[in-house]
């Protein structure tokens, strides 16, 4: 970073967002239940001085920290949420429940230093607006539930985004480099079959089965498979059963979908099917269906004027600031990962490490714009880039290979090395930002690409109607 100024008070305050979001792993807070992660960022960039409005879009965890004045605005994108089902102690070299912190969570995403990183970005921002007396403002968007609830897509909706020259936000992964290919968009809801109770053995033929509905909507939608288009995706959770007595024809069962799939259009006509085939089920079963959309969220939109820019800004800070004892960790960990899983990593980069396969990716990936082939994955991110231009990248923080969603991530989430990409991260959107603000003409042709691309106005794939889901 050319900011001297700004490197500093980075370094000052790396240790206290550490700290941060050591704490935060901790907490584990599912999606719109970050309750307690979402009051630490906020008080603690009111107490840097940021104006925080909290609340903002209707949804109690989500909030804006705004410093500067005047000028173009610059928006860092922090989540702070977890995931179910994967807690895990911390440092552990096998899957074992945390100690430490008892519970079902975990953060299987690293969301506690995406946030703690883009925090101490906006912090470093701002106080470079300050000293040179430029115009302009540095926006934190403390973004609750990436994982499971599209919070960005509702405050996308609310227009929180509207008036952003760019937004900026970094991803922990197992290699650095800027994101180079789009992400599929998805929707999700909820199919509740309400069926009739009955004695299972004494009068079968007067119960109506919620819990074959379920079935039969899941092989209905496994048959479904072979007619959707390739890059498409639905995955499933049963989140009812119907209770826990087999003699009982279950009156009530419930099943959870997420569609996924290249485009908003291309998503929404799959969704569309998958109803048909839960309407399906219920007729076959007799009993009534209710569909409760949840949330949706846009497919990437690539911005290669701002990935070029942050790109550049990654190859100038250089190396991973890690040492012997960072490497020793990555070597430990790299011992519990497959062949497989390092394979898949290699496959991420567009490129083939075989001859020199990292246990700590160190350097910077090549950035190579792949619009025919889709990350499979999805994020919420997605609408902020229809909404405004968009850059985001990945910051190696774990071994290499290390599979998102699992417990050996979960296990890394205190390590050093996740630590050393944190301040990495952070430098890499600090940077960024301020070159952005010192070029005005960069921030325009951004806006004229977004344009050129988007082909039109963006269209929430979250219709207004829709509520919020509940809290999980």
């Amino acid at each position: 970073m050319r900011h001297n100024e700004s490197l500093s008070l980075l370094e000052r305050e790396a240790p206290r967002l550490e700290a941060l979001a050591d704490r935060i792993w901790g907490l584990a807070e599912l999606r719109y239940a970050e309750r307690e992660s979402a009051a630490l960022h906020a008080d603690a960039l009111a107490a840097a001085g940021f104006r925080v409005t909290r609340g903002v879009a209707g949804i109690p965890t989500a909030f804006v920290a705004e410093a500067g004045e005047g000028g173009p605005v610059i928006g860092l994108l922090g989540e702070y949420d977890a995931l179910s089902g994967l807690n895990q102690q911390s440092g552990a070299l096998s899957c074992a429940p945390s100690l430490e912190h008892p519970g079902l969570n975990g953060h299987g995403c690293g969301h506690h230093l995406l946030g703690a990183a883009a925090h101490l970005a906006a912090i470093g921002v701002a106080a470079q607006l300050k000293a040179t007396g430029r115009p302009g403002r540095v926006r934190f968007y403390g973004c609750p539930a990436e994982e499971g609830g599209s919070g960005k897509t509702f405050m996308a909706r609310a227009g929180l985004f509207d008036d952003l020259a760019a937004a900026l936000t970094w991803h922990p992964a197992s290699h650095t480099g800027v994101f180079d290919q789009s992400s599929l968009a998805n929707v999700q809801a909820r199919f509740r079959f309400h069926g009739r109770a009955s004695h299972a053995a004494q009068s079968p033929h007067l119960g109506r089965s919620a819990l074959d509905a379920v079935e039969l909507m899941n092989v209905g939608c496994n048959y479904l498979r072979e007619h959707m288009p390739p890059h498409a995706r639905v995955h499933y959770a049963v989140t009812d059963s119907g209770g826990l007595s087999p003699n009982v024809v279950q009156a009530r069962a419930e099943v959870l979908h997420l569609v996924r799939a290249v485009s908003n259009a291309e998503a929404a006509a799959l969704y569309a099917r998958v109803c048909d085939v839960a309407r399906g089920a219920a007729l076959m079963t007799g009993c009534e269906l209710e569909i409760l959309f949840e949330k949706a969220c846009s497919n990437l939109l690539l911005n290669d004027v701002l990935n070029r820019v942050m790109h550049e800004e990654l190859l100038a800070i250089g190396q991973l600031p890690v040492g012997a004892a960072e490497r020793d960790e990555a070597q430990r960990f790299a011992t519990t990962l497959s062949d497989n899983d390092v394979a898949a990593a290699e496959r991420s980069l567009g490129q083939v490490l075989r001859h020199a396969r990292p246990t700590l990716f160190e350097g910077v990936a090549e950035y190579r714009p792949n619009r025919d082939e889709p990350l499979y994955g999805s994020t919420d991110v997605g609408d902020v880039s229809w909404v405004t231009p968009t850059a985001q990248c990945w910051v190696a923080c774990f071994a290499f290979g290390t599979p998102m969603h699992s417990w050996q991530l979960v296990a890394q989430g205190k390590t050093g090395m996740a630590h050393a990409g944190l301040r990495l991260a952070a430098r890499a959107l600090a940077a960024t930002a301020l070159r952005l603000f010192d070029d005005p003409a960069l921030l325009q042709r951004a806006r004229e690409e977004l344009e050129q691309r988007r082909g039109g106005p963006y269209v929430c794939p979250i219709p207004p109607e829709a509520t919020l889901p509940a809290a999980a």
